[in-house]
């Protein structure tokens, strides 16, 4: 099968320079394929390096060895380590989306406004992308009357929801969550994995983290486990069966 992302032997040291020049190891020669249109969770205790393997793929942190292919289509790969930033930043607005667990609003800009910029950056007519931005409000279950509201005054689902429909609108190739349901009730919890769900159906290729075990299998395909030692992978999760509406993004 196609691969859409190998990592090969890859390493991130922090180098703790307020601490006399200290050396933290968040995970050493950590390798793996993500085939196109997989789910690949990433398990682990707490500060086994989880979310910094995911910000090394996106490039929040630099990664301290190793490589990150990512292919397109055709078959030729970017290598994300050495790419220029000029380069991470267009793969960024065209091909991958990040959702972490914290949002952070900006005062007195809208929920519509918020949601749509991604597409206004890419040169979107605006009433094109509000239509676009009305479907997600829809599936995502966000009252009309909070489109125009400022989510800064919204509950901990309402913006994470909106976290993940701005990420979404943009309909990534490659799609990373790092704990998107962390801290949220029961109901909001549902709504997310039922929307990452869908977004599998739709051949998005998905690295995510869960701190819930049982969504964390119900989710994936494999599941990469980090530890202190050589990262181990759980091959044969049970598969799952969609219900509820579904809904597609073009890639």
């Amino acid at each position: 099968m196609q691969p859409h992302l190998e990592v090969i032997n890859l390493s991130k040291v922090f180098h703790m320079h307020v601490l006399g020049g200290k050396e933290i190891v968040a995970f050493e020669n950590i390798s793996f394929t993500l085939p196109k249109g997989r789910f690949l969770g990433v398990s682990g205790k707490s500060g086994y390096g989880k979310s910094s393997l995911i910000k090394c793929i996106y490039r929040n942190y630099n990664a301290t060895s190793g490589e990150i292919l990512f292919y397109d289509d055709n078959g030729g790969s970017i290598d994300l380590t050495q790419a220029p930033d000029i380069e991470i930043i267009d793969i960024r607005t065209r091909r991958m989306g990040y959702v972490s667990q914290f949002f952070q609003t900006i005062p007195r800009v809208t929920t519509m406004n918020v949601v749509i910029e991604p597409l206004i950056d890419r040169g979107w007519k605006r009433d094109d992308a509000i239509d676009r931005a009305t479907e997600l409000f829809t599936i995502f279950d966000i009252p009309k009357n909070l489109w125009d509201a400022f989510p800064s005054t919204f509950s901990g689902g309402e913006k994470q929801r909106i976290n993940l429909m701005r990420t979404l609108i943009d309909s990534p190739e490659l799609l990373l969550l790092d704990e998107p349901t962390a801290s949220l009730d029961r109901k909001n919890r549902t709504i997310i994995l039922d929307i990452v769900k869908e977004l599998k159906k739709q051949h998005i290729s998905i690295i995510g983290i869960f701190h819930n075990p049982e969504e964390l299998e119900m989710l994936s395909d494999d599941i990469l486990v980090l530890d202190q030692g050589e990262p181990e992978r759980e091959i044969e999760v049970p598969e799952y069966r969609i219900t509820n509406n579904t809904f597609a993004f073009q890639v």
